[in-house]
């Protein structure tokens, strides 16, 4: 199980960015305008596997791996901690374990000469790695990604709602597919 410890701080576009590409003046579509830019952030991070501005997750497992894969590259930093049988909290010495920050997705195994405690592990999430994952800011995260998010935020705000069809069906308009071919060349399987 993953989960979201930490949103980032800042979205990969800001307001005037988008603005710019819908063409819009004036301040009275900015709320909305702002939810179109979270939604694009996450609709493209989900799309690719990947983490855009820097964020906090902790994964979740139930047994220790011979080497753990971390989501959402890329990957900056890790933290490693488990629950016995009791629920008693214990941490992983850093120094037991490397954290592999140039592969992606980005990886945790042990160092030379170590083990993973021995004790057992309550029956359910025994293991919390806890990474920190993203581009960093705003800046770093790679121009095809803005482009994607602005053309799904065009076609967002064009199409607020489904229309009815001639015969009382909906008209379901796909996304361009410019989105998912510029999302398309670092996602991450």
């Amino acid at each position: 199980m993953i989960k979201l410890k930490t949103a980032p701080a800042e979205e990969p576009l800001e307001m005037e960015e988008a603005k710019s590409h819908l063409r819009v003046d004036g301040t009275d579509e900015d709320a909305y305008i702002t939810t179109l830019i979270i939604a694009a952030r996450e609709y493209c991070e989900g799309f690719q596997n990947r983490a855009y501005i820097t964020q906090t997750w902790e994964l979740w497992l139930d047994e220790w791996p011979v080497l753990f894969t971390v989501p959402l590259p890329p990957l900056q930093s890790a933290t490693i901690k488990y629950y016995n049988t009791s629920d008693v909290e214990a941490t992983v010495t850093s120094t037991d374990y490397f954290v592999d920050t140039k592969s992606e997705p980005g990886r945790i195994v042990l160092n030379y000469g170590k083990s993973w405690p021995s004790t057992t592990l309550r029956p359910a999430n025994g293991i919390c790695v806890t990474f920190v994952a993203g581009y960093g800011y705003s800046e770093s995260v790679p121009q095809k990604v803005k482009q994607a998010m602005l053309l799904l935020i065009g076609f967002w705000y064009e199409n607020r709602e489904t229309a009815a069809g001639a015969l009382g069906g909906t008209d379901v308009k796909e996304l361009p597919h410019a989105v998912e071919s510029l999302l398309w060349q670092e996602r991450v399987f």
